[in-house]
């Protein structure tokens, strides 16, 4: 069975492509160059002391509804679909020209702190990098892909149990690298998990 359109079972009708870019530039300060050199070889550091193997899990205390949970988090794998998926995935395909559906399979797994009564956070700080930029959100996709759960069916979420959450993203077709980035704060240090796009 093709892998490419497995997890394509029932794409929303008109998902959202939120054309958020990344702004690129600054004021124009005369020591900028210098401060962006600095601050990049500090990302660069940062980003490489965060960087989990394939089937390494990151340990975080994350801050659900009910109070402070510590999860356990894994990303599995990414599925990535084809232009045709695009098509049937967006509401303007014109829009998504060149991209492809990107899905994250990410397990989180409590192992302490307070029970989730219902609609966990926690998979919601989880961004897909092609080729080393951030790819563009896919509002209103649907997160019932096999393997994929929807945080709206589950309730009371106790220690020791697991769950697999997904997100969808838009990527360039044809990226050599895909990377999760998952933080436990919405501006804070993400772990990253890369794969080989084949």
């Amino acid at each position: 069975m093709n892998q490419k359109t497995l997890w394509l079972r029932t794409a929303a009708p008109v998902a959202v492509l939120a054309l958020s870019l990344t702004a690129c530039g600054g004021s124009g300060g005369g020591d900028s160059t210098a401060k962006s050199s600095t601050s990049k070889l500090q990302d660069d550091k940062a980003e490489s002391s965060r960087e989990l193997a394939t089937g390494e899990s990151a340990t975080s205390p994350f801050k659900e509804d009910d109070g402070k949970v510590t999860y356990s988090v894994l990303a599995q794998k990414i599925d990535v679909g084809t232009e045709a998926d695009t098509k049937k995935m967006v509401d303007d395909p014109a829009k998504a020209k060149g991209f492809v559906p990107a899905v994250a399979h990410v397990k989180y797994t409590h192992k302490g702190g307070s029970v989730v009564s219902s609609y966990p956070s926690v998979g919601e700080n989880v961004e897909i990098y092609a080729d080393g930029q951030r790819g563009t959100i896919l509002i209103g996709a649907a997160d019932d892909a096999p393997g994929c759960e929807s945080d709206t069916d589950i309730e009371n979420w106790k220690k020791g149990q697991s769950h697999v959450l997904c997100e969808t993203y838009m990527v360039p077709k044809g990226a050599k690298e895909l990377a999760v980035h998952w933080a436990a704060e919405d501006d804070g240090e993400p772990y990253i998990w890369k794969f080989q796009n084949s």
